[in-house]
């Protein structure tokens, strides 16, 4: 057991490290376009939100489990 703890478990932790490393340094290598970060302003388009009965044959009193609260509590069926 202690040879184990003693040249085992050491070597474990220096190639998880040596593998992180590699990993983290493989961005230099990378495209210029793929070695930016990801961009933060897109705009997303609103896509068409199926109806709830059209969704696995969902009643209609779950649509709000479906689409989610409307912003206008006075809204809410």
């Amino acid at each position: 057991m202690s040879f184990f703890r003693q040249y085992i478990a050491p070597l474990f932790i220096f190639l998880i490290f040596f593998v992180a490393l590699a990993a983290v340094s493989a961005r230099i290598f990378l495209p210029s376009d793929m070695a930016a970060p990801a961009p933060v302003g897109v705009s997303l388009q609103k896509t068409s939100v199926p109806n709830a009965e059209s969704l696995a044959g969902l009643p209609p009193a779950l649509a709000a489990l479906v689409k989610g609260l409307p912003d206008d509590p006075a809204l809410l069926q």
